[in-house]
């Protein structure tokens, strides 16, 4: 791969009146703006990325406690992909000379990437995610895995349903009513937003994949464009180097914040907290400045974010070198592993004893696992009720039913995988609370009421 080929601003759908501009990635666009600024710009602005707001992060969204969500988060993770951009762009500029971008391009590339990486997530975050494979791999979901292999369908795209590939059909596909190319990103920053860079017959041993099935055409176009072809596994294409810094940011943010979050909740103590975020200074000169600053500050809450902020600063600096010194590795499709795992001493240490607190003692408390529990329940109720509408539209109850759907989703297409598509579609865009009632109304155990 090659940086000349892999950041282009042309845009999804819009080839063709683009055809002049390949290339020319520092191109200005309307109001002076370049192409990836917009790319930025048209997330912010969108309904889908509203309706992170509602969307949980990990903690179910409680009223007296403000924790982390789903838009806080993105808005997080691209903050800390903005730095890792420019700092990686900078030293690209220094190394290469004569680019056909700029370290400002590359940030706002990967701002951009990480603001979009949570947006096809269902509700209840990755507890949604489990529960709707789930319902296809050991539950109702299971009926319509011969009728989908029949038609010649992949039923894999449901066995492992996947938030990320759902990110990147939300960003690609033509909704009805909508124009052309979905959100018309430019195709470096969609290539930037796929993780697992398979379809879902080649996932990863955990079931991750990039595309479904009608977006493989699509990614396949990009990947070409941009250089991401893999000549050794056919149909499995290299990631784009940019998704490296995209997924650390991710990773900094989620591991440490969700230590924060975890305080403010009285999951963990402030000394359990105190002491998994000074592990990250363990023997630099660093720890006795971070203490000394902590003395001077009263309340806990600032104390825990002080300590974050100064834990996500050194993962910024050490992530970013870490790209740097195997750029020419990823370059050539041959790192392994992500860059998070490649820290060292203590920094490793720290965010490995953060990982299995986590795990140990966030993701596994009862207000989490009662969501996934939830969950099972809620999205088994609600594909079930919008299939037998899609597959029965005569009866006056699917005629109801559909009238709820929004227009966008194909409640038309032909084929189970189709519909089953739609469905998802419909129930990912949802946000928690929507889901919920919704469950509540069609089981009638809410009514309207004045």
């Amino acid at each position: 791969m090659t940086w000349e080929k892999l950041i282009s601003n042309l845009r999804w759908g819009r080839e063709e009146e683009q055809k002049s501009l390949i290339g020319n990635s520092g191109s200005k666009g309307a109001g002076r703006r370049s192409y990836f600024e917009q790319d930025y710009d048209r997330l912010v602005f969108s309904t889908a990325f509203r309706r992170l707001q509602n969307k949980a992060q990990v903690f179910p969204l409680p009223s007296n406690v403000f924790v982390h969500n789903r838009l806080t988060h993105s808005l997080e993770v691209s903050c800390v992909a903005r730095s890792l951009g420019s700092i990686c762009g900078e030293q690209l500029e220094e190394k290469y000379g004569d680019l056909s971008f700029t370290s400002f391009d590359l940030s706002s590339i990967v701002a951009t990437a990480a603001l979009a990486h949570d947006l096809g997530n269902p509700p209840f975050g990755h507890s949604g995610e489990r529960a709707i494979s789930s319902y296809f791999a050991e539950g109702e979901g299971m009926k319509w895995k011969d009728k989908v292999r029949k038609e010649g369908g992949r039923w894999e795209d449901f066995l492992h349903f996947e938030g990320n590939a759902n990110t990147f059909r939300l960003l690609t596909h033509t909704f009805v009513g909508r124009r052309k190319g979905g959100f018309s990103l430019t195709y470096t920053t969609l290539a930037a937003t796929v993780k697992y860079p398979c379809p879902s017959t080649q996932a990863t041993p955990s079931g991750k994949f990039g595309f479904f099935e009608p977006e493989e055409r699509t990614y396949r176009q990009v990947a070409n464009h941009l250089g991401l072809e893999s000549k050794e596994q056919k149909g499995v294409f290299f990631r784009h180097p940019l998704v490296y810094l995209v997924e650390a940011a991710d990773d900094i943010c989620y591991e440490i914040m969700d230590l924060e979050d975890a305080y403010k909740l009285k999951i963990l103590s402030y000394d359990e907290v105190k002491k998994l975020m000074l592990g990250f200074f363990a023997g630099t000169e660093e720890l006795s400045r971070i203490k000394e600053t902590i003395a001077t500050i009263e309340d806990r809450n600032e104390k825990v974010a002080y300590m974050r902020s100064n834990v996500i600063n050194k993962l910024v600096g050490e992530v970013s070198e870490i790209f740097i010194q195997n750029e020419p590795l990823i370059l050539s499709g041959a790192f392994k592993g992500s860059l998070i795992q490649s820290l060292e001493g203590h920094s490793q240490q720290a965010y490995k004893a953060a990982t299995r607190t986590a795990y140990n003692r966030i993701y596994s408390s009862h207000d989490v696992v009662d969501v996934e529990l939830a969950g099972h329940r809620i999205f088994a109720e609600l594909i079930d009720r919008m299939m037998f509408a899609l597959e029965n539209p005569q009866s006056s109850y699917s005629a109801a039913f559909l009238r709820r759907v929004s227009s966008q989703y194909d409640t038309r297409v032909e084929g189970t995988y189709g519909k089953l598509l739609t469905t998802l579609d419909y129930i990912s865009g949802m946000t928690d609370l929507y889901a919920l009632n919704l469950y509540r109304n069609i089981t009638g155990m809410n009514l309207p009421h004045a």
